[in-house]
């Protein structure tokens, strides 16, 4: 299942996306995807024809146009896109923020500046529980 996945790494910060996506090539995952906010990755899902397709979302939390939670409910609230794995990273490590995207259905959630040890167990973990038959 890990060499399927592709990932859709949403950031308003260009460097950020590229940090995320080269820990994601060095890490193995060679299929990255990439989206300055909220709007743009909707329109990459639903114009979704890569092989293999998107399946795993990052996105940040704080972006202009549509933020990461904004973006998160309205995954969680699409038929198509509802069981897609999603974690948050983002510099804010506030309680309220991390309650407000695990009562939105995040898988996940990581505090930047994080190390690629922390990004890989955070998605095998997601991966883990998600491939567990409920």
């Amino acid at each position: 299942m890990l060499a399927d996945l592709h990932f859709l790494v949403v950031d308003d910060f260009s460097g950020m996306r590229a940090v995320i996506g080269n820990l994601l090539k060095d890490l193995g995952y060679g299929k990255v995807t990439e989206a300055a906010d909220g709007r743009e990755a909707l329109a990459r899902l639903n114009h979704n024809d890569a092989v293999p397709p998107i399946n795993f979302i990052i996105t940040d939390l704080n972006m202009p146009q549509m933020d990461g939670l904004e973006l998160l409910k309205t995954v969680r609230a699409t038929r198509e896109f509802r069981k897609m794995p999603v974690l948050i990273v983002t510099a804010e490590g506030k309680r309220d923020n991390i309650l407000s995207v695990a009562q939105a259905g995040a898988d996940g959630y990581i505090v930047k500046p994080f190390t690629s040890a922390t990004l890989k167990d955070k998605i095998e973990k997601i991966v883990q529980k998600r491939s567990v038959p409920a």
